[in-house]
């Protein structure tokens, strides 16, 4: 056993078996959704997981240990009182573990510890990327870092709309990392289907993503692979009113002084509140979606290993 990290008993069965595993993160439970819906939204997720064929592995510091699969406790434990919780990226684990502090972790490091057990495959609701303004303030997600190196498969509905989408795909392109369309070659934008940008390949089946991924492993290519699921068009909202919620969350956090890892939290948050709570019902459906997809690629990619 590695130090510093415990493993549900279902999901060490599933790596010892060689099962299908999608792990999720757990920053969207700490900071991404409110009470009480971060907690039903969790469950859900593992539960769509587990309905399309795989085993769902929620990843969380707790108490100083990377916890690969959480028990009902530990999963209130950072869903209902978040204040103690440090949202939790590569260059924080050290400080997380040796203080013994209860961790959310973001993409960047759900994809850390997901390598270190073995697991490939997992399911969000964005990445991070390269903010606007980015050339000014060189904020920038260690999402995109963590693409170009981890041997991930991230499952996603695209950057998130707060980003410059154009620059985010320049920074993935220079990592190598392929960016995949799943039934669409148009760069979804998480709260909606359309955007400007274009995905480097479109793939139109779990099947066909599962070759794809054996292909580049075959090659020995290290490094994530990102799969673009486009938000269910019955819950996408139009480009020009999610736009305009954005354009006014942006300002309001800029008067606020808002800045770093705050961020994306504050964004989210206050485009909840501009949107009278109809983003936060479409987050939840694009989340549900990507695990479904996650789950039947990893199925996909088990039987023809």
């Amino acid at each position: 056993m590695m130090p510093h990290i415990k493993i549900h008993p279902e999901v060490q069965n599933a790596i010892d078996n060689h099962l299908p595993i999608v792990a999720l993160e757990s920053t969207i439970i700490s900071h991404g959704m409110p009470y009480p819906q971060n907690i039903s939204t969790a469950k859900q997720c593992e539960a769509i997981i587990r309905e399309n064929g795989a085993v769902p592995a929620t990843i969380a510091i707790i108490d100083g240990i990377i916890t690969i699969g959480l028990t009902d406790k530990e999963l209130h434990k950072i869903a209902i009182d978040t204040s103690h919780v440090y949202k939790t990226s590569r260059r924080d684990f050290p400080y997380v573990i040796s203080q013994k502090k209860d961790g959310a972790l973001t993409v960047s490091a759900t994809m850390i510890a997901a390598k270190l057990a073995n697991i490939k495959f997992f399911a969000t609701g964005g990445i991070g990327g390269v903010h606007r303004n980015a050339e000014v303030t060189m904020d920038i997600s260690a999402d995109l870092e963590e693409l170009g190196k981890t041997d991930v498969t991230v499952v996603c509905a695209g950057a998130k709309s707060i980003l410059d989408l154009g620059k985010t795909l320049e920074y993935l392109e220079t990592k190598g990392v392929p960016v995949i369309g799943y039934q669409t070659k148009i760069l979804p934008a998480f709260y909606t289907r359309e955007s400007d940008f274009e995905v480097d390949f479109r793939l139109d089946s779990p099947n066909a993503i599962a070759d794809f991924i054996h292909s580049k492993e075959a090659l020995g290519l290290s490094g994530g692979i990102l799969i673009c699921n486009p938000i269910p068009e019955a819950n996408s909202f139009p480009r020009r009113i999610i736009d305009d919620a954005i354009d006014k969350a942006v300002i309001d956090m800029e008067s606020l002084g808002i800045k770093g890892k705050e961020t994306t939290p504050f964004l989210l948050k206050r485009i909840v509140e501009i949107t009278g709570g109809k983003s936060l019902e479409a987050n939840i459906a694009l989340v549900y979606n990507n695990c479904k997809l996650a789950a039947q690629i990893a199925k996909s990619y088990t039987e023809r290993k």
